[in-house]
């Protein structure tokens, strides 16, 4: 018997950080803000839409956004904050399903197809949904609705800020087949430039490709690609869907030049990334180290050990021996990060299910 089609809701929050500083400092509003450091080595960790107007946008270095925007607004992060609101949104989903994927504080999937409450579709419980977090934070969401989650990611995106799209599945893979590749999620910039550099620019350019063809340039991740240049994504909206890796880095103030400098901030970090663990009761066996110099060029080192990382120490010592080959410097080192990864066993691959009822959504 054949399975009924999902119903999957997407819900992004509307520039999620700058958005609770300007709701709580109510001078910010209709001002360019960005969430992060203005310091020379400070990033962008979120920009009101009225920053990106100036071509503001996350991650972007702070002495790059000035430039772009002279009369920008930096307000330093407050993540207890965001993460109390992000609760409260939560809170909303639990209401109408136990199904939810979290992706970050400001994101996530919802498996709406047998919701809690009855609801004569998708489209309405998204709705219901956006409103009862406007109400309860003072705060706007967009909503994509299809029947799959690459799908309903896109949806959101379409008629952001605050807005909500339905991708229906008759009309999946005809829209799928106008839009870049580089639009795609699980398509990164660099993937999209070697799909480029294959003639590969949109969804249809994508569909037209042999499954062995793509699996020659892209490995494992070839029959992902297959599948969503078809509309087709039957991945599960996966609850309590266990971490990957754990790290953490630090942007220097001033170039770091010596060993005994790196050395002590890798220190740190080891600390910083054990402390994280212990709170979660997990340990790795992969420990990455990324590192950035001074011209912008990064590079990254990893080892996979033989069991799980013990303690701080080893987890220190086994940084260091990732560090030693890279030493003496052969310039100043910017950023410094360390990861640790293994934490779980390997997702289990989603099971097919035919997609033959077409119900509302």
């Amino acid at each position: 018997m054949s399975q009924p089609v999902r119903r999957i809701i997407h819900i992004d929050m509307d520039a999620f950080y700058a958005s609770v500083e300007q709701r709580d400092a109510p001078a910010l509003k209709g001002q360019p803000v960005a969430v992060g450091r203005s310091q020379e080595r400070g990033v962008v960790a979120a920009a009101s839409y009225e920053a990106r107007k100036f071509g503001v946008h996350s991650a972007m270095p702070s002495v790059v956004a000035r430039r772009k925007c002279p009369h920008l607004v930096f307000v330093p992060p407050r993540f207890e904050v965001y993460r109390a609101v992000s609760a409260q949104i939560h809170a909303i989903f639990a209401h109408y399903t136990p199904l939810i994927q979290p992706l970050s504080l400001d994101e996530a999937y919802l498996d709406v197809t047998n919701p809690l409450l009855p609801r004569p579709s998708a489209t309405a419980i998204a709705q219901e949904i956006r409103a009862a977090i406007l109400a309860e934070t003072g705060l706007t969401a967009s909503a994509g609705i299809s029947y799959n989650k690459f799908l309903a990611k896109l949806a959101s995106d379409y008629r952001k800020p605050n807005g909500q799209f339905v991708i229906p599945p008759k009309a999946g893979a005809e829209f799928v087949a106008t839009l870049p590749v580089s639009t795609f999620h699980g398509i990164g910039p660099a993937t999209a430039a070697r799909m480029n550099a294959l003639g590969i620019y949109t969804g249809a350019d994508l569909k037209a490709q042999t499954l062995p063809f793509l699996s020659q340039y892209f490995g494992k991740a070839a029959s992902f690609y297959y599948g969503i240049a078809r509309g087709e994504d039957h991945r599960p909206v996966e609850v309590d869907r266990p971490r990957k890796s754990l790290g953490k880095e630090t942007t220097f103030e001033q170039d770091l030049h010596t060993p005994d400098a790196l050395l002590a901030a890798l220190t740190s970090l080891a600390n910083m990334v054990w402390r994280a663990c212990g709170k979660r009761h997990i340990s790795g066996r992969t420990v990455t180290l990324k590192l950035r110099y001074a011209d912008f060029t990064q590079l990254t080192r990893s080892t996979s050990l033989q069991t799980l990382v013990q303690n701080e120490a080893h987890l220190a010592e086994t940084g260091r021996f990732l560090l030693t080959p890279l030493l003496p410097l052969v310039q100043g080192v910017r950023l410094l990060g360390l990861t640790l990864s293994a934490l779980d066993s390997t997702e289990n691959p989603a099971t097919e299910t035919q997609l033959s009822l077409l119900p509302d959504l």
